[in-house]
């Protein structure tokens, strides 16, 4: 399945996942990756159907891997950490 729409997320659905969003984005474009919409919301947005890759917080990632494909990150404001993981996710 094509990733197009990744969805990152946190408890509250306002600092760490919007960094994990403006991250995310950083990422695909260092990695050439077009066409794909990231946005950012809370837990409560979780569930099938909403994206086709979860991002969160590595403590959350039980709760993403029920809705669907999912990455959990140990440290999530680092680039490197999220190059890596969207590299793997995409196969790359």
């Amino acid at each position: 399945m094509a990733i197009k729409k990744i969805l990152c997320f946190c408890g509250s659905g306002l600092g760490t996942s919007f960094i994990m969003e403006m991250n995310a984005k950083k990422a695909l474009a260092n990695l050439g990756i077009t066409g794909v919409e990231v946005d950012h919301s809370t837990i409560d947005d979780v569930q099938a159907g909403a994206a086709d890759l979860f991002i969160c917080g590595a403590d959350l990632l039980p709760n993403a891997t029920k809705a669907g494909k999912a990455i959990g990150l140990n440290n999530m404001v680092s680039m490197d950490e999220m190059t890596e993981k969207l590299k793997e996710a995409f196969e790359l």
